[in-house]
């Protein structure tokens, strides 16, 4: 009678760590598709015709310096907002892998040049910004992102 106790709960505890182990890949699996989910977002984001207006807008922009960027560009109001817009776009990027809600790598395959060339780009802005407005955080995801991939690639 007892050999049968022991083999019920047995076979119950091994029921329950089953189960517990199937949940845990459950967990894992959904963690993933809501990651590739949400960079898949923003890769349409990226690719909707607003935003790569935005961004060509930004690309196009020819300037030396912040003083040069100020001369040319601050009261066009066009290239502010895209200049905005795009950066705010990849800090937004750079707070989600920060918070690890989404994967360097995914990133980094999907928007290494965008992050890489923009940012080099806007950086003589963003650090002109910065000290203007006396406010270290200004672009700081963007940032971010654009230092955690090059040390990535190195």
């Amino acid at each position: 009678m007892s050999e049968i106790q022991t083999v019920s709960i047995a076979v119950a505890s091994a029921g329950v760590f089953i189960a517990a182990i199937y949940y845990i890949l459950q967990i894992r699996h959904q963690a993933k598709q809501r990651q590739t989910d949400m960079v898949m977002r923003l890769y349409a984001t990226f690719g909707s015709t607003d935003f790569q207006k935005a961004y060509q807008k930004v690309a196009n922009i020819e300037f030396e310096n912040f003083a040069d960027f100020r001369k040319k560009y601050v009261a066009d109001i066009e290239v502010r907002a895209a200049i905005y817009s795009v950066v705010i776009f990849f800090e937004g990027i750079g707070v989600l892998i920060k918070r690890k809600l989404i994967n360097m790598d995914l990133v980094d395959d999907l928007f290494t040049n965008p992050i890489s060339q923009t940012w080099e780009k806007v950086a003589p802005i963003v650090k002109g910004m910065r000290e203007l407005q006396k406010s270290p955080s200004v672009g700081e995801w963007f940032e971010y992102v654009y230092n955690g991939m090059k040390k990535q690639r190195q």
